[in-house]
């Protein structure tokens, strides 16, 4: 609706296979908009949001996380060491991995740097630079976390 557009919500139709049976599934599926919930805070740089299959929901334009990016940072949710080691990719850019549990990855890259929160069916990532303070960008991002978690995403 025009109401939910406003408030930085639409809807996307996404097709999903079954694991059950593989038939497909349509589902609508609501997708923020970055640039409203996260850029607009003033408080992070750029920002994208990701299914857990590596599709992009919603990005900053020109900020393009691939959908092996996203397949990496997935997997350093569940096992951080080979992303510790090597790095975390994102948008191309290699940043230093500074924490790393089943819930958030943070990362450094020269003065700014990378937050990023899974959620139940979605990746939130969001870039900071010299002008924001990682804490205010972790502090956004992981607040629109909680609110996805909360409402099944």
């Amino acid at each position: 609706s025009q109401d939910q557009f406003r408030r930085g919500w639409y809807q996307r139709m996404i097709a999903k296979t079954c694991l059950r049976c593989s038939c497909v599934l349509v589902i609508r599926v609501p997708v923020l908009c970055v640039d409203t919930n996260l850029v607009g805070t003033g408080l992070v740089s750029v920002a994208a949001i990701a299914g857990h299959d590596g599709s992009i929901w919603a990005n900053t334009a020109g900020f393009n996380v691939t959908a092996d990016e996203v397949k990496k940072l997935l997997a350093g949710f569940a096992d951080p060491g080979p992303l510790r080691a090597s790095g975390l990719f994102i948008n191309g850019e290699k940043y230093l991995v500074l924490k790393a549990d089943d819930r958030s990855i943070y990362g450094k890259k020269g003065t700014g740097g990378v937050v990023t929160v899974k959620t139940a069916q979605s990746i939130l990532v969001g870039l900071y630079n010299e002008k924001i303070q990682p804490g205010q960008c972790a502090n956004v991002v992981e607040k629109l976390a909680d609110y996805l978690i909360e409402t099944g995403y």
